[in-house]
């Protein structure tokens, strides 16, 4: 198993009491596939970088799990789907 750090950046259109049950659905796949959710930290709101589909806001929400290559690959293809998504970063926090 190997550890992980998700960024999901979440549209400024989602209410921000609805950010902790979407991430939670997408977050069963990594409990489902016998991994650990070690962390969730909620940033909030913040101002991009530059506007992503013509918005300038997007929720951040980092997550840090330990699980198979297989199983984040999986999380972050639902995660790529989902319409309320605007971007995704999956990180390797224990490469060398």
């Amino acid at each position: 198993m190997r550890k992980y750090e998700i960024m999901v950046i979440i549209s400024p259109d989602v209410d921000d009491r609805q950010v902790e049950p979407l991430v939670s659905k997408y977050l069963k796949v990594i409990t489902d596939g016998k991994g650990t959710v070690d962390s969730t930290d909620f940033w909030g709101r913040r101002k991009l970088a530059y506007p992503i589909n013509k918005k300038s806001e997007g929720t951040y929400v980092v997550v840090n799990v330990t699980c198979e290559p297989a199983v984040v690959q999986e999380m972050d293809r639902l995660l790529t789907i989902e319409e309320q998504v605007m971007r995704t970063k999956v990180m390797r926090t224990d490469a060398k």
